[in-house]
């Protein structure tokens, strides 16, 4: 049985009974326990608590103090109010046109950096590659970031910042730095999947291991390891040179999902081109594909970039669906960090989170009821 902090479809109550009993586990040591992650100063949870005739009136009336707003899919949407990624000392921005994202998402790349910069004071800035255009929407360079929720990362490199989208090996990465950033990601933000490329999958595996984390722990972080159908460190080809961090968006997905009707409604945004994916077989053309899926030749070309009529069996296509495929109907739920069982000494500096600290109020009501214990897997 795979632990629930990788079911994405998992309640997010089954997801914190299983951290309770983890919490109140002897094995795991609660010293370096930390404060909650930090929530977004631009959108404030009491948004969440919105009934659908407030949205619709501030949609009508104040779009902006609903905050940003992510809507559709990361292959397929809009960003709604966006936030550019702002300079820093610890950052470099490579493309500014494409560096907006949601709130919480630029909150998440600011704190991930943050705590790589307190365990390693002399780091290098590190390159902050495409998030999404100010309006989401298709990046020629992509066929995701169009909903601000998609970062490309650079890699910190061994004698300073090198060169963006310079290749990562054995000789050129400053490891420690890596894993740190990596760590950190998982576990002071909500990340939705990690792609990056098996060869240095191997060496941050390699690394966190003689560094002293837990084994079963990172074998079910990294794919390249086997062990669950859905880690969190995936390959993705074309992942060499960068870190490619897809994050949930509690807020900006949940109230972009509410609020896209009366965004609509109001003439705030046009319908934006929502897409499917298709694996093209042997024999399809996109005369073919265009009449399968109810589009024309010229928006499939458009949604993928093409100049052509030529299409490859076996790659995977974006096919456009004006109107058709809106937000998901059913409210996000953003599954539970990874949490590890152990904090290496290297990573003492930094005060990681920890069950209780996280989700405190949620623990405390499992506490008093029991029996919503009964039968959950547990995975150490």
């Amino acid at each position: 049985m795979f632990p629930l902090w990788q079911t994405t479809a998992a309640p997010r109550i089954a997801a914190m009974a299983v951290l309770l009993v983890l919490s109140l586990t002897p094995s795991v040591p609660q010293d370096n326990g930390g404060p909650a992650a930090p929530e977004s100063d631009s959108v404030p949870p009491s948004l969440l608590d919105l009934d659908d005739s407030e949205i619709a009136r501030r949609v009508e009336l104040d779009p902006a103090s609903l905050g940003s707003l992510s809507i559709g899919t990361p292959s397929g949407g809009i960003l709604f109010n966006p936030v550019a990624m702002p300079e820093g000392p610890d950052w470099e921005v490579v493309y500014p046109d494409a560096s907006f994202g949601t709130a919480e998402t630029i909150d998440f790349v600011r704190t991930a950096i943050a705590k790589v910069r307190v365990l390693f004071p002399d780091a290098a800035p590190l390159y902050i590659g495409d998030i999404s255009l100010a309006g989401g929407g298709r990046l020629k360079r992509h066929q995701t970031h169009h909903v601000g929720r998609d970062v490309d990362f650079g890699f910190y490199y061994r004698g300073g910042k090198g060169t963006w989208f310079t290749g990562g090996t054995a000789a050129n990465l400053d490891l420690p730095k890596n894993w740190a950033l990596v760590r950190a990601l998982l576990l002071w933000t909500d990340v939705e999947t990690i792609l990056l490329d098996n060869r240095i999958q191997r060496l941050l595996y390699d690394h966190a291991l003689k560094l002293g984390e837990d084994k079963d722990w990172l074998d079910r972080l990294f794919e390249f390891r086997g062990r669950t159908r859905n880690p969190l460190i995936r390959y993705y080809p074309g992942h060499r040179t960068h870190y490619h961090v897809r994050f949930y968006n509690l807020q900006a997905q949940e109230l972009g999902r509410r609020a896209y009707p009366y965004l609509v409604q109001f003439q705030k945004i046009k319908p934006p081109v929502f897409t499917v994916p298709h694996v093209v077989r042997a024999g399809e053309t996109l005369g073919h594909l265009a009449s399968r899926y109810g589009t024309s030749i010229r928006a499939i070309q458009q949604a993928n970039g093409l100049s052509s009529t030529l299409i490859r069996a076996g790659r995977t296509y974006r096919i456009p669906l004006r109107g058709a495929s809106a937000p998901p109907a059913k409210p996000l739920i953003v599954p539970a960090r990874p949490l590890p069982p152990r904090t290496p000494s290297a990573f003492a500096a930094v005060e990681w989170p920890q069950p209780l600290a996280l989700y405190g109020e949620e623990l405390a009501r499992l506490a008093r009821c029991p029996s919503l214990l009964g039968g959950l897997p547990r995975w150490l």
